[in-house]
């Protein structure tokens, strides 16, 4: 009797002193979560990034693994799609995940699948509006951009540009969405209240890879083929502005994508643009106060980065090879890893708030900048 009252006692000590996790603790609405969405297979459709879902991340909590989303449509162990985009809306609770087939909408207060859509000609890396009614989805490589209703899927419009649609980024005061083909050196802008090609940026050196805006929509920043750096356009004007190589590195071999820098990302209060450097794992920093802006730093990855965006203040910067970096102090803070205490990768992720239960805001997945005009 005694040994069993000493049991219980030991028991309640224990489970006194085991503190809950971020999951399995109620979230509190007065403590809001800042959490990372990163939709896997994100490299390609490789499984030994990261798996399959969407891999959920507590970012207030030295980002540690927190649960992982079944989405059917991204296939399994065995058969694994490979993700082309990710955005969500915080405005109507929803996040979209595309495949080369289909696109997935659930909600992101169940993690449950709404609907799911397979188009004709494929789905590439769409971007939503701010107010989340409308999504800009290219085609995989195609001819044309699908408008598309948010809230079901359907599509509404088509953008023809005959460019291999690719990379889509729409501007945070919504009235226009920028669409860069791998085809073409121009970007087009398209205006949002007829969903129709208004004027085009460029032409830039080559054809146009990722590419980010700053929050007033005036300027793009662009990777293009053949170079270790980015270009520059107005948006305003169409001119091109300025061509930024990387010095002090060297252009080689890459493992994906073929060119030397794929993905460029602007920090939120657009103080800096941040490029990737595949052949030689690491990020350049520039200093964007200047024109043409001046390199200022190069941070050292464990893989070739083929992707960069930014958390919403600002505070981590997330390349695709699963490090994230202090902005502050440009240095890798810790590694993503599963369940399974696996590496993460990808290059389709971004952040989102709550409260509680409640999707507060929603980042992207561009590192579009974060400086807009004050209401007037």
């Amino acid at each position: 009797m005694t040994d069993m009252r000493t049991l219980l006692t030991l028991s309640a000590i224990l489970l006194f002193c085991i503190p809950c996790s971020a999951e399995t603790a109620p979230p509190s609405a007065d403590v809001p979560r800042h959490l990372l969405y990163v939709a896997t297979p994100g490299i390609r459709n490789n499984f030994q990034y990261g798996g399959v879902g969407i891999v959920v991340f507590d970012i207030d909590h030295e980002h540690h693994f927190l649960r992982r989303i079944s989405v059917p449509a991204l296939g399994d162990r065995a058969h694994p799609e490979a993700v082309k985009g990710v955005c969500a809306s915080a405005v109507t609770g929803k996040l979209y995940v595309s495949t080369t087939k289909n696109l997935t909408c659930l909600d992101l207060t169940t993690d449950k699948v709404l609907w799911e859509k397979t188009y004709d000609s494929g789905c590439d890396r769409m971007s939503i509006a701010p107010d989340g009614k409308f999504l800009y989805e290219p085609t995989l490589e195609g001819k044309y951009w699908h408008v598309i209703d948010a809230a079901n899927g359907d599509e509404i419009a088509k953008i023809v540009t005959d460019s291999g649609a690719h990379n889509t980024v729409y501007g945070p005061d919504g009235k226009h969405v920028f669409l860069a083909g791998l085809h073409s050196p121009v970007l087009t802008v398209a205006e949002t209240k007829t969903h129709t090609a208004e004027k085009t940026v460029g032409p830039f050196a080559a054809a146009i890879r990722p590419f980010t805006i700053n929050g007033r929509s005036t300027v793009c920043y662009v990777c293009v083929n053949d170079l270790l750096g980015f270009e520059m356009g107005d948006l305003l004007t169409g001119k091109k502005l300025a061509r930024v190589e990387v010095e002090g590195f060297s252009q080689g071999p890459t493992m994906r994508h073929g060119c030397p820098s794929h993905g460029v990302g602007l920090t939120p209060d657009e103080k800096e643009v941040w490029v990737t450097d595949a052949h030689n794992s690491r990020l350049h920093v520039f200093d964007n106060a200047v024109m043409p802006p001046k390199q200022i730093a190069s941070i050292p990855l464990h893989d070739q980065p083929g992707w960069i965006t930014f958390g919403i203040d600002g505070r981590y910067a997330y390349p695709s090879t699963g490090d994230v970096v202090d902005t502050k102090t440009r240095k890798v803070v810790v590694v993503l890893k599963d369940e399974t205490g696996a590496g993460v990768q990808s290059e389709k992720l971004l952040e989102i708030d709550f409260a509680g239960n409640k999707p507060l805001h929603a980042g992207d997945q561009f590192g579009v900048g974060r400086v807009v005009p004050s209401p007037s």
